[in-house]
Formats: C-alpha cells, structure tokens, sequence
C-alpha cells in the first residue's frame, strides 16, 4: 500500500482529458492524486481530496499517469472511485460550402455525445455519493437501534433496582 497505483493511457494530442475521482470507503475518506504527462511535468496534484474533478488539454503526445496515493494512512485501504474521458481533438478548418451543413450536424452529434457522456458520468458520480451516504445512513441507524436498546435495558434494570429498595425500605421488621 506504500506504492501508489497508476493508470497510464496513451492520449491523443490538444484533446481535453477529464479526471474525476470520489473515495467510496476507508479512512478518513481522502487520498493524494497526482497527474503527469509524458514529459514527466507533474499536470495537476492534489492533497488529501476526498473527491475532485480535474479538466486539463494534452499538449504532447504519449501516456499520461493519474496516480492515486494512500501515503499518509497506509493502514487503511481506500476503496477509489475514479472516471476519465477525453473529448476530441480541435479539427482543422475545413472550409467547404457544399459540406459545411455536414460538418455542423457533426459538430452538433459530436457536442451532443459530449454532453451525453458528461450525463454519464454525473451519474455515475451520484450513485456513488448515494452508495456512500447510504452506508452512513445505515451505520448511523444501527448505532441509534443499540443505543435505544441499551437505554431500554438500563431502564428496565433501574426499575427494577427501585421497586426492591421501595420494598425493602416499607417492609415492617418485627424484632422478637
């Protein structure tokens, strides 16, 4: 657990790349990430996040590293929920007439499945943050049902400790 995890995927040029992570369980819910591109040049870092979303554009081509660290509490495992997509690469300008209709309905399409995975994803993320608050939920619930019972057995016992001292104190002692 002492060495980070790393994703490398090989990345076309200019294309925006999208980063976006959530910690389902384990600890204090946080992690370092670390973003590095071919070059070696760190991108984006972040410290102890419990979830972020990074946008950056590739500048060069080749593999870029998301790297998720678990360094500062390396006792416990961290469950790492994480999404990347890459939109498309800036087209050159074309400059036809008779396809320029073509050309915007794909540009339309293209904006379109953008969206259409950006909706993906928001989605995604939100059964996430539900499987997490559910979880909380629950473990709140459980801890509420065995307090209650515990306060219901101490109630009982201090009942029960009142009715033998009010017994015993009006209890008539004949002496003989």
């Amino acid at each position: 657990m002492h060495t980070p995890k790393n994703v490398s995927l090989t990345e076309w040029r200019l294309a925006p790349k999208w980063l976006t992570f959530e910690i389902a369980e384990g600890g204090f819910l946080d992690i370092d990430v670390r973003i590095v591109g071919p070059d070696g040049n760190v991108i984006a870092t972040g410290e102890r996040e419990s979830s972020g979303k990074y946008t950056f554009a590739a500048n060069t081509n080749g593999v870029y590293t998301y790297c998720f660290s678990n360094k500062m509490s390396t006792m416990t495992p961290k469950v790492v929920m994480f999404n990347m997509a890459m939109g498309e690469a800036p087209k050159g300008d074309t400059g036809t007439n008779e396809g320029e209709s073509a050309t915007k309905l794909e540009d339309m399409i293209r904006q379109l499945s953008g969206s259409l995975a950006s909706v993906k994803s928001e989605q995604e993320y939100m059964q996430v943050r539900d499987r997490i608050h559910r979880s909380i939920n629950e473990s709140t619930n459980s801890r509420v049902v065995m307090w209650s019972f515990f306060e219901a057995v101490i109630l009982v016992a201090m009942t029960l400790g009142q009715v033998y001292y009010l017994k015993r104190f009006f209890e008539v002692r004949r002496v003989v």
